[in-house]
């Protein structure tokens, strides 16, 4: 049954978990000097809209009525109950699922690349450059750059680039130019040769290096930063809109996790509700393949493999890491946002690995009972969703878990092979 919030109902503002967390994050870190990054130095990379959201310890943040308009295009975003996957599963759990596939470009990325091409526009931004793993976030930034009058540009971690040919043409659908990396263009690939499998990191490299050398280009992230995270809040807090709606409160709420802007956007609106002394499980799904808050260091880390980006306190595996050609590109990041770090070092949330032959059996299993092909990477938080179905069945208790659904996966059907 589906259920949806009226339009009116529209969260009006992000939420700023900064506000609420017992705990201060360690500062960015400067790699020239190893102490806290100035904003002037920041200013070259993000406009002066966004470096305040990234520090603000403000609450709520109004959302700009012009992004609130292209929000209205596909918000609210649907809250469904997962009946068949519950009858298959004979579990005594109520299983939800919010589905950001409905977005222009098929994927919850969508939620804050609007508002960066919003911010950096009214900046006086000319051109963006970004990276993308999978393509979500790529073709999201390429949407959104049409629709506020910017250029985009793109480094594709180059294993997604050739597994994924449809991200790239939706990308110049939206007048998005998009190369794969590590590419012949920057020294930054150079340094890696056109051999490599790619990743993340190297791609941040790359995008960052064009910023740093051209006028009037800022750099764009999909994930990571605390400003990433407050925009794609509206997830979690549509959440709550429509469970109080349905008379319901959550105990376990589950995204998949790479960098942390979808597990994120779910999660943080309840760390209040948390800290106050409710019992709800955060459960972050990651690829073992991959396993950043499962196996990775807590400490201080490049966002990027050569290192032009500040040093963050993150979970990490090594901004060197590079991680096999799994379908789920967008989960094959050797680091993870600072805010879910923290709250993960801090025990306020939870994290589990899954392997890719459990993942995708999770989602063909969920594809053929529900009848959404899920992405590979929000295929993770189907196989945790299952496993705490199947955990309430085994101990007989009644529970409501809730995880997004973070993405379509009819670009990537070739993982389904």
């Amino acid at each position: 049954m589906r259920k949806y919030v009226h339009l009116q109902e529209v969260p009006k503002s992000w939420y700023n978990v900064l506000a609420d967390l017992p705990f201060k994050l360690d500062p960015p870190l400067d790699p020239e000097t190893n102490k806290p990054m100035t904003p002037e130095k920041l200013l070259k990379t993000f406009p002066q809209p966004l470096l305040e959201q990234e520090v603000s310890d403000k609450r709520f943040i109004e959302i700009p009525e012009e992004v609130l308009n292209e929000y209205y295009v596909f918000r609210p975003t649907p809250l469904i109950r997962a009946t068949f996957l519950e009858r298959y599963l004979e579990t005594p759990a109520k299983i939800y699922y919010k589905y950001e596939g409905v977005s222009p470009t098929g994927s919850h990325k969508t939620n804050t690349a609007l508002a960066q091409a919003y911010y950096n526009k009214i900046s006086g931004t000319k051109t963006l450059y970004t990276e993308t793993g999978a393509g979500q976030w790529g073709s999201a930034l390429s949407y959104a750059g049409l629709k506020f009058g910017l250029k985009v540009k793109v480094f594709m971690v180059r294993v997604s680039y050739m597994q994924k040919p449809a991200r790239k043409q939706l990308m110049n659908l939206f007048n998005g130019e998009v190369v794969p990396s590590p590419s012949n263009l920057t020294a930054s690939g150079k340094k890696y040769g056109e051999d490599h499998p790619g990743t993340l990191g190297i791609a941040i490299s790359e995008a960052m290096e064009k910023v740093l050398e051209q006028k009037n280009s800022k750099y764009a992230l999909g994930s990571v930063l605390n400003h990433v995270l407050l925009h794609q809040t509206i997830i979690g807090l549509e959440i709550k809109k429509q469970l109080e709606k349905l008379g319901l409160i959550p105990n376990v709420l589950i995204g998949c996790h790479g960098g942390g802007s979808n597990f994120g956007g779910t999660i943080l609106p309840f760390i209040p509700e948390k800290l106050s002394g409710k019992n709800i499980k955060f459960l972050a799904c990651e690829p073992k393949s991959c396993p950043t808050l499962t196996k990775g260091e807590y400490k201080y880390d490049f966002g990027d493999s050569v290192g032009f980006t500040p040093l963050l306190k993150m979970f990490t595996l090594g901004k060197d890491f590079v991680p096999p050609k799994i379908h789920a590109g967008g989960l094959r990041y050797h680091g993870a946002a600072p805010i879910v770090s923290a709250l993960l070092k801090n025990k306020l949330i939870e994290a589990e690995a899954f392997d890719q032959n459990e993942t995708f059996q999770a989602a063909k299993f969920f594809a053929k009972v529900e009848g959404i092909i899920p992405a590979p990477e929000s295929a993770h938080a189907i196989a945790g969703a299952i496993k705490e179905a199947l955990k309430a069945k085994e101990e007989k208790i009644e529970k409501t878990i809730v995880f997004t659904l973070s993405g379509h996966g009819l670009f990537d059907l070739a993982a389904y092979v």
